[in-house]
């Protein structure tokens, strides 16, 4: 269920069939540059295709050109109320700009959605439970999802008689049932492309969990353009677990780990030997399954259907590689074993 329009930001396309988009915030003050950069690097290096910054001033709005001289990550400039901020990120080489139509009078909706006809930039209609006008949460009696796509629609209209239809959306509710119930019900009735997203999802262990419930009920749907993975925790930490949510639901094939939970039969420290494998693989995009086992009873079969991995023994394992065993490992020498197997894949 792809959504059928295709929008352009910056170097990429969303929506129409194109790959799925990871999105990440950052965290530092946008007006600082060195910084705002910095992070951005850090953030491509794990994989981000497209970051947003807040805009809360004329500073902020100006650093955006030096920013983007710098790299070349497509930039989202997300406005609150204030028209005039939106104009001069525009005006600074924003590649997107977020905003809520119905927050600003409709005469400056028409100054923003002009000047990005002219520049070929779209739009983002950021559509938040705890933001819904007083009107439609008296109507639905709260939030719901209805409620949010009535919200949707509403800012929808705002830009459509603006002559402006390079639209993206995103219904974001800190519940997860009424955030997916929402997305789906715009899926159906509604061919822009989808930002996924569960807003105010929580600290890192929380958000992840959230989110992976969320966003992963809506990709096994089909649905979804672009997707950001919202923790109360570095940026750094969102990108990786958006990709792990996209391999998780088959989507993004890149590395795999399965590994066992542990039971009295495992004789090596399997917990840390696994830990410690995922964070050296972070961050590689490459297909591989890796298996991490624990002992005999499952391990073999599972290593053998990976690409490579190892089944833990009595303070030793047997090193597998496309179902072939390769050698029997001491268990110091586990993961540099490992690592060096797949270096050489």
């Amino acid at each position: 269920m792809a959504s059928l329009k295709k929008i352009r930001v910056g170097n990429i396309f969303i929506g129409g069939g194109e790959r799925i988009a990871v999105q990440s915030m950052l965290n530092t003050k946008t007006a600082d540059v060195k910084a705002s950069v910095m992070q951005i690097c850090r953030l491509k290096e794990l994989g981000c295709d497209i970051v947003r910054a807040a805009v809360p001033d004329l500073e902020a709005a100006e650093a955006i050109r030096e920013i983007k001289r710098l790299v070349d990550v497509p930039f989202v400039a997300d406005i609150h109320f204030d028209y005039r901020l939106a104009l001069a990120a525009i005006e600074a080489g924003a590649d997107k700009i977020r905003i809520n139509p119905g927050n600003m009078p409709k005469d400056k909706v028409a100054l923003i959605a002009a000047k990005c006809k002219e520049r070929e930039i779209p739009i983002r209609v950021g559509v938040n439970g705890g933001s819904l006008s007083r009107e439609l949460h008296k109507k639905y009696g709260g939030v719901t999802a209805e409620a949010m796509v009535e919200s949707a629609f509403e800012n929808i209209k705002i830009l459509n008689d603006c002559d402006f239809d390079d639209i993206c959306i995103s219904l974001k509710a800190s519940s997860v049932p009424i955030n997916v119930a929402a997305y789906r019900l715009m899926a159906k009735r509604s061919p822009y492309p989808l930002h996924l997203g569960v807003t105010e999802a929580g600290t890192e262990r929380q958000g992840i969990i959230k989110s992976a419930v969320g966003i992963g009920s809506l990709l096994l749907d089909g649905i979804g353009d672009t997707l950001r993975v919202s923790l109360t925790a570095e940026p750094e930490k969102e990108v990786p677990a958006a990709y792990g949510i996209l391999s998780a639901a088959g989507i993004h094939k890149g590395i795999e780990i399965v590994s066992c939970p542990t039971c009295g039969r495992t004789r090596i420290d399997l917990i840390s030997i696994a830990k410690e494998v995922e964070e050296r693989l972070t961050g590689i995009d490459k297909p591989l399954k890796v298996a991490v086992m624990g002992c005999a009873v499952n391990g073999p079969g599972e290593a053998r259907d990976a690409d490579i991995g190892i089944a833990g023994g009595d303070g030793d394992a047997l090193l597998f590689k496309k179902g072939e065993i390769v050698r029997k490992v001491k268990e110091d020498e586990i993961i540099s074993a490992l690592l060096s197997e797949i270096e050489k894949m």
